[in-house]
């Protein structure tokens, strides 16, 4: 059969963060692992994110990904299937670009139409009743964090950290990553708590080059040797690894954090993020913050205090983070796809899209 060509749509930008397009980037690469051609719906905030973690990436250039302007921004490409992490569309808007092609939806709301071949949901507690009235009866649905896009080298650490975990010892080193666009200058906030508890603690900082906050990020480093900051960082797996205690947005790189088992506070920044975050409270596998609680700072202090001080605590959200998932969904996902491609047979299709 002739490599599938497949075209990704992922939304990205300020309001929404860079976690659509990382996590569509892995199964992308887990895709061209098994002989797909991939490319990316490419506007403005994509291409931010494509330049640095995927250069070499095929790309459609497209001004807006917002729904009325993207079947006119991709009429006439060529493609055989068609993968969509874009909150902003439903079934009609999936019909209209996919025109039958084999079609996959990665979604974490259950809140509208669908229309797709597989569904990817990778909340914790997700039950395909929840999806019964907003996809066809033949739609498969890839549900829990067994289906996780985590890039390979998390799984490929995974054994020695967490043997090394298990080992126990003090705190030595706390990650803080809030996400490339570092919604609501979080990490700033986070920070400024931390700090006065460090001691000779390390700290190291992840941001976006595009994040607004990154020039006050770097006057603080400046000024204070304990904090590294890693600005559009390849070697996440590295430092989370290396890191004892890590602070994170509950987004996607949950499970990131899971996969090492990195004893952590995930930090809910976004509605569509609570129902995972008490899933893994309520398994003991992280601790959660609001971000927009009234005492968020006091919510903060209250976890750091406890992951910093509390060996055990640390020992048992390890244990738990580390059955939760295994960082080898996007191989899975990756393989259940090309199946559904396969059937159709992957033929060409030039024909151009229409409304």
């Amino acid at each position: 059969m002739q490599a599938p060509r497949i075209l990704l749509i992922a939304n990205a930008g300020p309001e929404v963060g860079g976690g659509h397009v990382m996590r569509s980037l892995t199964l992308a690469k887990a895709l061209t692992a098994r002989g797909a051609i991939c490319s990316f719906a490419s506007s403005p905030a994509v291409d931010a994110i494509l330049d640095v973690f995927g250069p070499d990436l095929a790309r459609e250039p497209a001004t807006s990904l917002d729904p009325e302007a993207l079947v006119d921004a991709l009429t006439g490409v060529a493609f055989d299937a068609i993968v969509f992490d874009h909150y902003g569309l439903a079934r009609n808007e999936h019909a209209s670009l996919s025109r039958g092609r084999a079609t996959l939806v990665i979604d974490d709301l259950a809140d509208r139409p669908l229309g797709a071949d597989l569904v990817l949901d990778s909340g914790p507690e997700r039950q395909p009743m929840e999806y019964a009235l907003l996809v066809e009866s033949e739609t498969r649905l890839l549900l829990g964090p067994d289906y996780a896009p985590v890039r390979p080298e998390f799984a490929a650490l995974r054994d020695q950290v967490l043997a090394r975990r298990s080992e126990g010892g003090p705190v030595g080193r706390i990650l803080v990553a809030l996400g490339l666009t570092d919604a609501g200058e979080l990490t700033g906030r986070v920070i400024d708590r931390l700090r006065p508890r460090l001691g000779l603690i390390r700290l190291d900082v992840v941001v976006g080059s595009t994040a607004p906050s990154l020039s006050a990020l770097s006057k603080i480093a400046h000024r204070d040797d304990r904090l590294s900051l890693h600005v559009d960082t390849p070697d996440m797996a590295t430092l989370m690894a290396e890191a004892d205690i890590g602070i994170g947005a509950a987004g996607s790189t949950v499970w990131e954090r899971c996969v090492l088992g990195l004893p952590s506070a995930n930090i809910v920044v976004a509605e569509n993020q609570r129902p995972a975050s008490a899933a893994l409270a309520a398994r003991r596998a992280a601790l959660v913050v609001d971000a927009g609680a009234p005492d968020f700072e006091a919510q903060i202090d209250r976890a750091m205090v406890r992951l910093m001080t509390d060996a055990d605590l640390r020992a048992q959200l390890t244990h738990a983070a580390a059955q939760v998932c295994d960082g080898r969904g996007a191989d899975r996902v990756a393989q259940a796809f090309m199946e559904v491609i396969s059937r159709r047979g992957a033929r060409s299709q030039e024909l151009p899209l229409q409304v």
